[in-house]
């Protein structure tokens, strides 16, 4: 049960270390809006309103394209939050160390308890873009 709870914590710590965004205000914030209607721009659309400059960093996720996808789901996430209903795509690239994750038990008297480790060598995928607001109809 404790070996249960362990590896439960070592993923969780895994999973929210290896994450991370950081944001420059470049104007007004709005109310929060639902990830899910958050578009990706490569160009800004005609009347659109920069909201912040955003940069986000994920480990999470397998393979290259999986890790690419959670950067920019993060980018959407933090945007959507400041109630931007769109992204310009900077860029993506790699970028940091590799992670790498260890999770073991000890011995003490005559008890003894199992291991395991698990190490997963990935570059962070990092994806920045500044948040905007499109009006409705704008940019058709």
């Amino acid at each position: 049960m404790k070996f249960r709870l362990v590896i439960a914590l070592g993923l969780a710590l895994l999973a929210g270390g290896c994450a991370s965004t950081s944001k420059v205000m470049l104007g007004q914030a709005r109310a929060p809006v639902d990830p899910a209607v958050v578009q990706i721009y490569s160009t800004p659309p005609v009347g659109s309103v920069e909201i912040a400059q955003l940069e986000s960093a994920s480990a999470v996720g397998f393979g290259t394209q999986g890790q690419t996808d959670a950067a920019i789901a993060r980018l959407k996430r933090e945007a959507a939050a400041l109630g931007a209903n769109g992204v310009i795509l900077m860029g993506v690239g790699s970028g940091g160390s590799p992670v790498g994750m260890s999770v073991g038990a000890g011995s003490f008297g005559r008890h003894s308890a199992g291991g395991l480790s698990v190490g997963i060598p990935t570059q962070q995928k990092r994806a920045a873009g500044v948040a905007i607001w499109v009006p409705p109809g704008a940019g058709k």
